[in-house]
């Protein structure tokens, strides 16, 4: 199944995007997860499928939250120990 997404980005979380079916935008998005997510910014539109890869996340759960929920968040990922190091000393200068 092909569908048109809009992927937007949190303007309160680096790496946090909502997608979300082009024809219902963010109708189905709760107004709690609205609130925490901040104002969305248009990240982009493309036409996704199950043979489609994307970069951080499966295809699959994707058009599965999408159906489900009329949404799909996709978290930040996760900073490894060695990662967080690197970042609290390059804070600290």
């Amino acid at each position: 199944m092909k569908k048109i997404c809009t992927i937007y980005r949190s303007p309160k979380k680096e790496g946090m995007y909502l997608y979300v079916d082009k024809k219902e935008d963010l109708e189905r998005v709760p107004a709690v997860l609205l609130k925490k997510f901040g104002k969305p910014e248009l990240a982009m539109t493309l036409v996704i499928e199950p043979t489609r890869k994307l970069a951080r996340v499966d295809v699959t759960k994707v058009l599965a939250g999408l159906d489900a929920e009329g949404y799909f968040l996709q978290m930040p990922p996760q900073a490894d120990a060695s990662m967080r190091a690197i970042h609290e000393k390059n804070s600290k200068m």
